[in-house]
């Protein structure tokens, strides 16, 4: 296999839609993330994948603002995260991940519009929306229901409401085809493959390489906290499948026989 494409960083970290500079993060002495540099090109629908432990999650924690790094720094929408811009880069971006508060006593319905009212929305601009995307999404009758009644995958696509709601310039969203029904998932597809061609930017990190190729113009695996490559699907995947070129980066255990032996 031949060299690993790592897209060159441009100069201006403005002018991506996402820039990661010397990002890295210490947990004690674990090394989560290491100084990684990533830019997301605007317009693009962007892949990223890596083992688990690769420091996928905590580098998308940090450019969001909800983790401080240990170093670096992360610019959105040209606005700086971490330095003195993160109120107004927080309105640039639009956040699907699991560990966000859904408000479970409020309805999918008062959630949509508490976030508007966080957003300083114009509520006949979240009402109208709210509606669509509910319609969207299969989610017309569960509306007015506790989303503590919701089920996983209901729970993921309010997620995925909340985050468009005030329709962001860049969308980064983690696994948002997890847990939901191959007909939502369809419907989830289609609206975020509209999103990006009218000119915004989705982020999405997903282990399930076939999802990853079927969206994503651009894609970067990650391990041990750095990119490994970065560049557009083809000349990150080189002629390969991605799950492939995914391997070769990463490594794969091989399974051993002798110790599982009675499952058989």
């Amino acid at each position: 296999m031949n060299a690993p494409h790592i897209e060159p960083i441009v100069e201006d970290p403005t002018t991506p839609a996402v820039a990661m500079r010397g990002l890295s993060k210490h947990f004690g002495k674990q090394v989560a993330v290491n100084n990684l540099n990533l830019d997301v090109p605007r317009g693009s629908f962007y892949g990223i994948v890596g083992p688990n432990g690769a420091g996928k999650t905590t580098a998308i924690t940090m450019a969001t603002g909800l983790l401080r790094p240990s170093a670096g720094s992360v610019w959105i929408d040209g606005l700086n995260v971490w330095e003195g811009q993160g109120s107004e880069a927080k309105q640039a971006y639009g956040l699907l991940a699991d560990d966000l508060p859904t408000f479970d006593r409020l309805s999918g319905i008062e959630y949509l519009q508490l976030l508007g009212a966080l957003r300083s929305m114009d509520e006949a601009t979240v009402a109208q929306r709210s509606e669509s995307l509910l319609q969207a999404l299969d989610l017309e009758d569960a509306g007015p229901k506790y989303i503590a009644d919701y089920s996983a995958g209901m729970t993921k696509k309010i997620l995925l409401a909340g985050a468009m709601l005030h329709r962001p310039e860049v969308l980064i969203l983690d696994e948002p085809l997890e847990a939901v029904d191959p007909v939502s998932a369809r419907t989830i597809r289609q609206m975020l493959s509209a999103y990006v061609a009218a000119g915004r930017t989705v982020i999405l990190s997903s282990h399930v390489m076939e999802v990853i190729e079927g969206l994503c113009s651009h894609v970067a695996i990650i391990a041990d906290g750095q990119v490994r490559a970065s560049a557009t699907l083809d000349q990150v995947r080189m002629g390969e499948s991605l799950s492939e070129t995914f391997i070769h980066l990463v490594g794969a255990r091989e399974l051993d026989d002798s110790s599982l032996g009675w499952l058989r």
